[in-house]
């Protein structure tokens, strides 16, 4: 068996019995093995529930909490900064939770009011703005939400460190950034002698695996960087939830699931299914789980919008699956390019036009 949890793990910040921390990076920061995603507070649940489902998420013995600056700016009648004010709020009213909990949040995207990108200017105030609404005096890890073409990396890395020697930021990351943007910002990092990023948050999961497997990938092992990775669940297409387009009209995503709908997406549920019969789980717990044994992998991001939500991924985390389960979730999923990179997609090309011009002299 495959075990999720990481190896002579300590117990978690809350003190309760939960699953193993892993180390984040260099960051010196410890999660437990499932990251709890902010984006549907104050979208798709209210206050109060997304108060429940942190005090719940916590006595679990989990410990990191994901927002951003923007979220849920998308919302009819939000503004953006709506999840961060919740956390803020729930932090507020829960005396001696900040030393708890570890609060990650974002800088970069977009408002939809000009405010925007990662210039040095804007990184300062945003970070005050987080600062206020999350009702603390430091950010656990602040990350580049999205590239900004128009700014160098050397001065979002100069405003960062700003932040970190003030106190206000402990760790630095970036987010849906490929390995070639990675790479840059290391290498100014070290040019001019600043803090360089420590953490990844790309899109990863079974349905969208070549974003992060190979280059990527590579880069952060080689750095020793910490990855999150983000849409676990393929907004929800992972849970099994929506397996046609009659299905879409469940939830205010449905809209972004119509892509993952095809022959690759029902294998991949197919597997799924599969797996999470033998185990008595759900599909999307093998899912997450999946995530848990690849290389490279800290934790997944995923979030709730109930209590029964919640509980499952709490399983996820505690979820073992076998060499068997691997294999059938790679031959649903894999494809050369998911599962070779570019490199080895280009070897096997070679080698299928080598095998198909011997078929065509004979």
């Amino acid at each position: 068996m495959i075990s999720t949890q990481a190896p002579n793990a300590t117990q978690p910040a809350s003190g309760t019995s939960g699953p193993g921390m892993r180390p984040l990076g260099s960051t010196g920061l410890r999660v437990a093995p499932l990251v709890l995603g902010s984006n549907v507070f104050g979208w798709t649940i209210d206050e109060r529930t997304s108060f429940g489902l942190l005090d719940a998420f916590v006595d679990a013995g989990f410990n990191a909490i994901d927002t951003a600056d923007i979220y849920s700016v998308w919302a009819a009648g939000n503004r953006g900064g709506e999840s961060e004010g919740i956390l803020g709020r729930w932090l507020r009213a829960r005396p001696g939770m900040r030393e708890r909990v570890l609060v990650f949040t974002k800088v970069g995207g977009d408002f939809r009011d000009g405010r925007r990108g990662l210039s040095a200017a804007w990184i300062a105030r945003a970070a005050e703005d987080s600062l206020a609404r999350l009702q603390t005096d430091r950010i656990d890890l602040y990350q580049a939400h999205w590239p900004d073409p128009a700014t160098a990396p050397g001065e979002t890395l100069g405003a960062f460190a700003n932040l970190m020697s003030a106190g206000k930021v402990r760790a630095i990351g970036c987010s849906n950034m490929h390995a070639a943007q990675v790479e840059a910002s290391l290498k100014a990092a070290r040019a001019l002698g600043l803090p360089a990023y420590q953490t990844l948050q790309p899109e990863y999961n079974l349905c969208s695996r070549t974003g992060f497997e190979g280059g990527l990938r590579r880069l952060a092992v080689r750095e020793g960087l910490g990855v999150l990775a983000h849409s676990g669940l393929a907004r929800g297409f992972l849970t099994g939830k929506y397996r046609s387009r009659a299905d879409l009209d469940k939830s205010p995503r449905g809209a972004d699931l119509a892509r993952f709908l095809g022959g690759r997406g029902q294998r991949i549920l197919g597997a799924l299914d599969q797996v999470a019969d033998r185990l008595g789980a759900r599909p999307g717990e093998v899912a997450l789980a999946w995530l848990l044994t690849r290389e490279g992998v800290t934790a997944p991001i995923a979030s709730a919008t109930s209590h029964e939500q919640l509980a499952s991924l709490v399983r996820a985390a505690r979820l073992e699956l076998s060499g068997q389960d691997l294999r059938l979730l790679e031959q649903a999923s894999g494809t050369p390019w998911d599962t070779l990179g570019l490199g080895g997609l280009r070897a096997w090309l070679a080698g299928t036009f080598r095998r198909l011009a011997f078929a065509l002299g004979r």
